[in-house]
């Protein structure tokens, strides 16, 4: 089953055209890696797919459920109570965390299950503390963002995001702002949520990482999919240039 199917993403800002013609498909349970140099497109085309930013013209769907639809050239967005159900199913992980600073941790989790998804407060916050427990963290329940390591905080916005049962989980250079031994830590926890099955697309760096978890990996320039395929495919034995050219830097 897909739950992510994306076609003929657009989007400018201004005359500066970011993403070109971006068809990305994600089936259930496996784990897409995007790859590229800083200004390819893989954040804006994660926040398009997250709806965080308003696509000029493409297609969007979850679960077969239409969420963006082209007319006349221009994107046109489903209704708000269908988008609302749509929306249900992902969660996203920013590179800056992104926790409310006045919740403690465990706020910080029930918070939108109880008030968005409007689930049983009692069933939430068990869920939630086991979560916790899984992510290593159940010492810190009570603890605010502020009083947590940045590894802490990322295991605290992954639960956060997982505590909304989502179907798909995106991450957004989810390593990006942690020093290495807190980089391999929060590895560690995307490969065993890989091993649950969760379905992903995570945009990276992490290029060994990638090659570990990924059954496909995306790599992206100037706004278009340059090179797509298995890790074996893309990061071993590349066909394009501009493949080849981009890992190369990475290996010095």
């Amino acid at each position: 089953m897909k739950i992510l199917e994306t076609k003929n993403f657009k989007k400018s800002y201004g005359d500066h055209q970011v993403l070109k013609d971006i068809s990305i498909d994600v089936e259930e349970s496996t784990v897409v890696s995007i790859l590229g140099p800083s200004g390819s497109g893989k954040s804006t085309f994660l926040r398009c797919a997250c709806m965080l930013e308003t696509l000029d013209s493409g297609e969007l769907a979850y679960c077969g459920q239409k969420a963006v639809t082209t007319k006349d050239g221009k994107a046109v967005y489903a209704g708000k109570d269908k988008m609302k159900k749509i929306k249900e199913y992902y969660s996203l992980v920013f590179q800056n965390f992104n926790l409310f600073p006045h919740f403690s941790v465990l706020k910080n989790l029930m918070d939108a299950p109880v008030n968005v998804q409007k689930r049983d407060k009692a069933e939430v916050e068990k869920e939630c503390t086991e979560l916790l427990s899984k992510m290593g963290l159940k010492l810190k329940a009570d603890a605010y963002p502020s009083q947590l390591s940045g590894g802490q905080q990322q295991r605290v916005a992954i639960a956060r995001a997982l505590a909304m049962k989502p179907k798909i989980l995106f991450f957004d250079e989810p390593t990006s702002a942690l020093d290495p031994e807190i980089t391999a830590e929060i590895l560690q926890v995307l490969k065993k949520l890989a091993a649950q099955k969760m379905t992903m697309v995570i945009v990276t760096h992490e290029i060994d990482f990638a090659r570990s978890v990924s059954d496909r990996v995306v790599f992206m320039d100037g706004g278009v999919i340059v090179e797509q395929g298995t890790p074996e495919d893309v990061i071993d034995n590349p066909t394009q240039e501009r493949t080849k050219a981009f890992l190369k830097k990475l290996e010095h």
